[in-house]
């Protein structure tokens, strides 16, 4: 979304701007821009983040090959650093690296935070930087502390705007034992879709069809 940029330059739109123009919705964005859109986090923002226990997180490499993720934590594990910033912490994974590569190489992100009580959501849309768990602590000692935390990324944020509620489903939460950062292969949901691979045929090294002369 880029409500903030000119909408009446028809040579200068862009993506969801020059759609708007082809089916005839440009007045219905304008009204959403005005009414909805903002370039920073508001009180009732900050306080609806301050309570959440996850999001989704989008990212894309310097090719425009996107990934959307999953991140949770206690209520609060985002922390909103100021109404420009906010920053989420990041535990150990399965090392594949696939939303922080993507930032290392294109710092446009997205989260995604739906409420399934309230029936609400709120986009946050922003550069984004990894910064190191010491180093984040040093600057903000209030942040969660937790051992299993291996970094952070911090949110400059571009947008913020709400994710309407007419298609929410409504969920009740129930308690559960969360295992942060582990790598039992059980408590990760083991190969729930069946695409792993017998450990010989994946170490095996492909078979020579030559023979190395003799020296």
């Amino acid at each position: 979304m880029r409500g903030s940029a000119d909408l009446g330059n028809d040579l200068d739109l862009a993506g969801e701007r020059l759609l708007q123009a082809v089916y005839g919705t440009r007045e219905r964005a304008r009204r959403f821009y005005d009414s909805q859109l903002l370039d920073h986090l508001n009180d009732v923002m900050r306080e609806f983040v301050g309570r959440q226990e996850m999001a989704f997180v989008s990212t894309a490499d310097d090719g425009g090959n996107c990934d959307v993720s999953f991140r949770a934590g206690p209520p609060g594990f985002v922390a909103v650093l100021d109404e420009r910033r906010l920053a989420w912490p990041e535990y150990r994974g399965n090392g594949v690296m696939a939303s922080l590569g993507n930032i290392a190489t294109n710092r446009h992100a997205a989260l995604l935070f739906v409420d399934f009580q309230e029936l609400i959501g709120l986009h946050v849309n922003g550069r984004a930087s990894i910064v190191e768990n010491g180093a984040m602590h040093a600057a903000y000692p209030g942040l969660l502390a937790d051992r299993r935390v291996e970094r952070w990324v911090c949110l400059d944020v571009d947008e913020a705007y709400i994710h309407c509620r007419k298609h929410i489903p409504r969920m009740a939460k129930v308690p559960r034992d969360r295992d942060w950062g582990t790598d039992s292969v059980r408590s990760k949901g083991g190969d729930y879709f069946g695409v792993a691979r017998p450990r010989e045929a994946v170490a095996a090294p492909p078979r020579r069809w030559w023979r190395p002369r003799p020296r």
